[in-house]
Formats: C-alpha cells, sequence, structure tokens
C-alpha cells in the first residue's frame, strides 16, 4: 500500500506541470476567449483525470472489465509525451521569432525633420492641388504608420503559438499511430549467435528462443497470444525461455488469454522466471498456472541440460513485496564450474550480481527497448543493457525487446521481438 501511494503521489508530482504546460501551449495561448480557454481547461483535466484512471480502475475492478478507460488513458499518455516532447523543441525557434519581431518593432525610425510633410490643401486651392513645407524645428511630425511586428500586435504571437500547437499536434498524433501499427504487429524475430567458452562442441548451434514482456491484459486479446506461439514455434527452437512480464492481471482474468501458451513446442522444454508484473498480478497462482501450461518455473534454481546449466532467478519486484526476491546462491552454488551458465533473469540489472557467480550469458527482457523513443535514454540511466548484445562485468547479458508492451500500445523506435539464441563454441 505504501508503495502504491508512493508511486501514484510521483505521478502527480509529474503529472499535474506536464499538463498545465500543455493547458498553456495548447489552449492558452492559442485561444483569445474566455470561453475557448475554459473548453481547453475542462480538455486536459479530462484527459489527465483518463491517465490517473488507466493506472488505477483496472486493479479496482479487473483488467478486462476496464479496457475502454486504459485504452482512453494510455493512448493520451502515449499522445502526450511526443506533444510535450515536440512542444519543448519548438521552445528554441519560438523566443527567437517572437524576439526577432520585437527587434524589428523597436528599431530607430530614420531621422525625418527635412522630409517634407503636408501641411494642409490651401483654401480656395482647386482639388487635387496641396501645400507642402519643410518641417521646421520644433514642429511636430506626423506619427509614423503603426508597425504589424512585435509584441505590439499580439497577432504575430497568436500566429507563432498556433504555429507550434499545430504542427505538435500532428507530430505527435502521426508518431502515435505509426506506433500503434507496430506494437500490434507481429514481433521481429531476431536472430543472434552468441560464443561461450565453456560450451561442448557437441551442443555448438544450440538454439535457444527468448521472449519476454508478453504483458497479456486488458488491451491484448487471445490472437495477442497466438501470434507469439506461432513465432516462437516456427523457430524450432531447442529451448524456449520465457523471461518474466507474462500478464498484467490475475489468472481469473487473463487465464483465457494465456492458454494458448500451451502449445509452446521445442525439443528440451519450456522454462520460466517471474517478471515484476507478476509480482503485481499474483505471482503464486500464475506460477501454478504456467506449470499447468506446460512451462517450468525456475525459482532460484537451475537445472543440466545436455552440456549445459540453465538456471533461474526471481525478479527483484519479489524481494521488494515480501514475496521471495532473487537468490543466487541458492540457484548457482555448488554447481560444475566446468559447465556453462546460461541465466534467465528479468531484469538486465540482476547481471552485476550473476556477473559475480560466474554466470556466462544472461538472458532478459524488462526494458522493451525503451517501447518509445527517446524512453531508451531515461531506461539506460537505470539498465546496463537496454536491448540486444552487452556485457556487464565479464558476463554476457542479450536483452529483447519484448513481445508485447506496457500501457500505451504504441512502440517507437523499439518493435517488438522474439530472438533466437544460437549458443556457438569457440
Amino acid at each position: 500500500m505504501l508503495q502504491a501511494l508512493m508511486f501514484f503521489s510521483m505521478v502527480l508530482v509529474v503529472v499535474g506541470p506536464i499538463h498545465w504546460y500543455l493547458y498553456k501551449r495548447l489552449f492558452k495561448d492559442t485561444t483569445t476567449t474566455t470561453r475557448g480557454r475554459r473548453i481547453g481547461a475542462a480538455v486536459i483535466i479530462g484527459l489527465a483525470l483518463a491517465l490517473l484512471a488507466a493506472f488505477i480502475v483496472p486493479r479496482v475492478i479487473g483488467a478486462k472489465a476496464s479496457w475502454v478507460i486504459p485504452m482512453v488513458g494510455y493512448m493520451w499518455l502515449a499522445v502526450l509525451f511526443y506533444l510535450l516532447v515536440t512542444l519543448l523543441v519548438l521552445e528554441i525557434p519560438r523566443v527567437i521569432a517572437n524576439r526577432t519581431w520585437a527587434r524589428r518593432a523597436t528599431a530607430p525610425v530614420a531621422d525625418q525633420a527635412a522630409a517634407p510633410v503636408a501641411v494642409g490643401v490651401a483654401a480656395g486651392a482647386e482639388p487635387g492641388q496641396a501645400e507642402t513645407a519643410l518641417a521646421e524645428p520644433g514642429l511636430p511630425s506626423a506619427p509614423a504608420p503603426a508597425t504589424p511586428d512585435g509584441p505590439a500586435d499580439p497577432s504575430r504571437r497568436l500566429l507563432i503559438a498556433r504555429s507550434a500547437a499545430i504542427f505538435a499536434g500532428l507530430t505527435a498524433t502521426g508518431i502515435t499511430a505509426y506506433g500503434v501499427k507496430t506494437a500490434l504487429g507481429d514481433p521481429v524475430l531476431k536472430r543472434v549467435q552468441i560464443p561461450l567458452a565453456k560450451l561442448p562442441r557437441s551442443m555448438d548451434g544450440y538454439k535457444i528462443a527468448l521472449v519476454s514482456d508478453i504483458h497479456l491484459g486488458p488491451l491484448t486479446g487471445i490472437e495477442h497470444s497466438r501470434r507469439i506461439v506461432r513465432s516462437i514455434n516456427g523457430m524450432n527452437a531447442d529451448l524456449i525461455a520465457v523471461a518474466g512480464d507474462m500478464v498484467d492481471g490475475t489468472v481469473a482474468e487473463l487465464g483465457d488469454e494465456a492458454a494458448p501458451l500451451a502449445e509452446l513446442r521445442s525439443r528440451d522444454g519450456s522454462y520460466f522466471v517471474t517478471g515484476n508484473h507478476e509480482y503485481f498480478s499474483g505471482a503464486e497462482e500464475w506460477l501454478v498456472e504456467v506449470e499447468r501450461l506446460g512451462m517450468r518455473p525456475l525459482q532460484n534454481e537451475r537445472l543440466e541440460i545436455r552440456g549445459l546449466t540453465l538456471a533461474g532467478v526471481n525478479d527483484v519486484s519479489g524481494g521488494d513485496l515480501g514475496e521471495g526476491g532473487p537468490d543466487f546462491g541458492k540457484a548457482l552454488g555448488d554447481r560444475d564450474p566446468s559447465k556453462p551458465v546460461v541465466l534467465l533473469a528479468h531484469q538486465p540489472i540482476q547481471a552485476f550480481e550473476a556477473a559475480k557467480h560466474g554466470v556466462d550469458l544472461q538472458l532478459s527482457g524488462h526494458t522493451h527497448g525503451g517501447q518509445m523513443v527517446p524512453f531508451n535514454l531515461i531506461a539506460a540511466l537505470q539498465q546496463p543493457v537496454i536491448s540486444g548484445l552487452g556485457e556487464v562485468d565479464g558476463t554476457q547479458v542479450y536483452v529483447t525487446n519484448g513481445a508485447g508492451f506496457w500501457g500505451p500500445p504504441v512502440r517507437v523506435g523499439a518493435p517488438p521481438d522474439i530472438t533466437l539464441v544460437e549458443l556457438r563454441a569457440m
């Protein structure tokens, strides 16, 4: 409960100022009427509430019963993010444009003291005839024509504000639409060869199908599971590794969607480790269900497969929630040091501890590859590897983007993937 309160407090601290900024740039700066600004404020407040509700309502009334609210809230989250990024990028040209017009407006007017000035039409003069004279010193000169430039003319600022808002809106919606198409499409099938020094020649070319972050939940359907199963089975892998975050809801809510996973096929079986979202969704029930579906959970344990040690540890969230976190000593202690170790661990950051236990290769997920660029830059502040193959203290770490999505059904710059890891002897 305390963690949930802290989370939502942080959300409010962040969400409030962002929505105020969007209201200012999209409505306050672009609208000249009180009525228009009130409508804009109502829209922004409504969307902010929908965003908060998307996090809260599914946990209260169930993942499937509430799909409309998460759809609205999460889609707004994606649009909001790209609106914010675009508007922040436009801040510099907006300031430059406003200051440029301001300089034009305040530039000194050329001395016109000696210029001819029309002083009127002489009495009785013929139509069209006028008398002119040179302006005498001390006499008032004709006023300069009003300039349309600069801050004195609010239409300039209005034009800049509206142009920026329109550009940001079109950019954000266009990127989001592309991201939806990517997230809901087939996962990209990757293939990577990873050499292991201790791998016996008899296992050269051993194939592991790695999938993570399937995220069955309120915005997915059974076809999402079927698509993933078809992709994995088409790889003809020797072993299947499911590296956590399979679900965002209880067994009662999502059991039907998970059912196709029972059709996974490989020579040496399917194995599962918990991710952080399992601990938000009833981990104990899901561990039983996963086993019923034909996958073997590896809870801080290992087994020998031919000339290879396959180990799995719980996600760090299990320890935070008092349900059993990772225990590397239990999983890797007293093992045969002559055999290579492949470790399934949901988060790449667990590789720091894995390296202390001599793990040769860690297979992970969790990061989604950032899911929506430039979130990958933020994720890199927490995790040592975001996507693909990396190394942590001598341990090789491969991180998949994951086959699903969390929050918005949007992926930009990080398409969903399933990876065939081919182990090579050296």
